[in-house]
């Protein structure tokens, strides 16, 4: 059935890309490097809300780009094939399979899932969980902090998942020292996710500031979060360097939201991969694997010279959301030819709105992902920098095997 959905959309490919490798590429059965599945849930039972740590679908309006509104004939057709236009039967059919289900007919193997937490009608064997680490960053009063509606609306998320890290640490209020934090909050709370099957934290840093992080010292960091009157950017970077020195240590990822977001007010240019290159040549972090999560997009020439920092990797979800699959092909290529085992396929499956569900954002950008990579490796072949059988290796090591060499999955 999963084939079934995959290689329609194969067929459907135009003469672009080559029919071989359009073949080919149908085949794999892909990981999917970042998504946001929505678990199943019994009628009666509160709809999950656990799949992201700060939902942009209730945020003020904005311009949507033109595949993701609820009358583009993308999310159309996605329904159509995927759910033969009965969404709800096919729900009502699989139940706590349903998930699964999903996964099957659009040919992914599994799918690593940003998720608060995980659940009943998400198997680990199919779903494989990365949580939220950026509630962590921020100890203190917020409200110093925000400065439009978004902001307005994540930071008490924020808040509330800090709660929820105090309360699973057994911890009840907030430690009088940085270093108390740091010992019975945070470390415990990435050692509890990595027991539990994380392979990865994210960050959503971009939502709420640059992802631009210094190198404060111990001293402005203690000071601030000490006091609650010094340079709280100081603190805030000071704790992810900690957060992602953990994660080198305990073999987790550290995922970064590096791309333009949703929202009306999400600062782009905050959010510029490039930012990003001093941690990357930290030599104390160079043990910390880092995943840019979207690609950069806009700036995704910036990010290519980016991926031969041997800590550096980069998936295209969201590109495949919201561009055609010749944009996002020219994307690939400059990234294939250059370093192509740092190069992950990705959906950002995300539930956008009622007619936009994960399941018809899984579709689209999966069927926009292949067809982009075809294009891609069909241009390259034509230009005879590639054999056919290079490309279809190239196809595996982009749709599955980067991914499972990098998490060790099987």
């Amino acid at each position: 059935m999963a084939v079934t959905v995959a290689c329609s959309a194969a067929r459907e490919m135009p003469s672009a890309v080559d029919a071989q490798i359009a073949q080919e590429i149908a085949r794999i059965r892909a990981i999917d490097h970042h998504a946001h599945p929505v678990r199943p849930t019994s009628p009666g039972e509160r709809p999950d809300d656990e799949f992201d740590a700060l939902p942009v679908d209730n945020l003020e309006a904005q311009s949507d780009p033109v595949r993701q509104r609820p009358t583009s004939p993308d999310v159309v057709t996605a329904r159509k094939l995927l759910f033969d236009g009965d969404k709800a039967a096919a729900m009502r059919a699989h139940q706590s399979d349903y998930a699964s289900w999903v996964l099957d007919r659009l040919g992914i193997d599994i799918m690593l899932a940003n998720r608060v937490a995980m659940g009943p009608g998400l198997p680990s064997a199919r779903f494989v969980w990365v949580p939220f680490a950026d509630a962590l960053m921020y100890p203190l009063n917020n409200d110093q902090l925000i400065h439009h509606p978004d902001h307005r609306a994540f930071f008490p998320l924020e808040e509330k998942l800090l709660k929820r890290y105090y309360a699973e640490s057994q911890v009840t209020t907030r430690p009088a020292t940085l270093a108390g934090y740091l010992d019975t909050v945070v470390r415990p709370t990435l050692e509890r996710h990595r027991a539990a099957g994380a392979v990865a934290e994210k960050f959503e840093m971009a939502y709420l500031r640059s992802i631009d992080v210094g190198h404060p010292t111990r001293a402005d960091a203690d000071h601030a979060y000490a006091t609650g009157a010094g340079d709280y950017k100081a603190l805030q970077d000071y704790i992810f360097r900690f957060i992602a020195s953990e994660c080198g240590r305990l073999g987790l990822a550290v995922h970064i939201h590096v791309a333009h977001g949703g929202g009306g007010y999400f600062n782009v240019a905050g959010a510029n991969p490039l930012l990003l290159e001093p941690l990357l040549d930290d030599p104390t972090l160079r043990q910390v694997t880092f995943v840019m999560i979207h690609g950069g997009w806009p700036f995704t020439d910036e990010m290519t010279p980016l991926l031969t920092k041997p800590n550096a990797y980069v998936d295209f979800s969201e590109q495949t959301a919201f561009n055609s699959a010749r944009s996002v092909s020219g994307v690939l290529r400059k990234w294939i030819e250059y370093v192509p085992e740092k190069v992950l396929f990705a959906t950002d499956a995300y539930p956008q709105s009622k007619e936009l569900g994960w399941e018809e954002a899984a579709f689209i950008a999966a069927a926009t992902g292949r067809e982009a990579l075809g294009m891609a490796l069909t241009d390259m072949l034509r230009d005879n920098n590639i054999t056919r059988d290079r490309a279809v290796e190239l196809a595996r090591m982009v749709l599955r095997d980067n991914a499972r060499k990098l998490y060790k999955l099987n």
